[in-house]
């Protein structure tokens, strides 16, 4: 079973940055989708970004234009730059590796990290 680590969160002012980290166990990495949650209170957990295998990606809404998914392969690693970023961000991010995907969406594995907490306020 792949185990995630997600790290880099934090509380940052609006308009702030993060760089948000994923590390991932799995032999199969390489070739895998990987995705970006994000779940606030009260609220169901909803899709942020994914990215293929191929490095195509695809952002929700209200992610386009402020967030970028990558990947690295040879760290197992998947990474979410977050730029002016606003007090609606504010959740818990998690990483999925190995979902599958079609257009816009991204259906999950279902193997999670503990996600990283993202507080936007001044």
């Amino acid at each position: 079973q792949v185990q995630l680590v997600e790290s880099g969160g934090g509380l940052v002012p609006p308009g702030g940055s993060l760089r948000l980290s994923c590390a991932a166990s799995g032999p199969f990495f390489t070739i895998e989708p990987l995705g970006w949650f994000r779940q606030a209170p009260g609220k169901q957990r909803e899709l942020v970004a994914y990215i293929t295998a191929g490095a195509n990606t695809n952002y929700a809404d209200s992610a386009k234009g402020r967030f970028t998914i990558s990947r690295d392969n040879a760290k197992k690693t998947v990474y979410l730059q977050m730029n002016s970023l606003k007090p609606e961000d504010t959740a818990v991010y998690y990483c999925n590796v190995g979902g599958a995907y079609s257009g816009s969406n991204y259906y999950p594995a279902n193997s999670w990290g503990q996600g990283t907490q993202v507080t936007v306020s001044s």
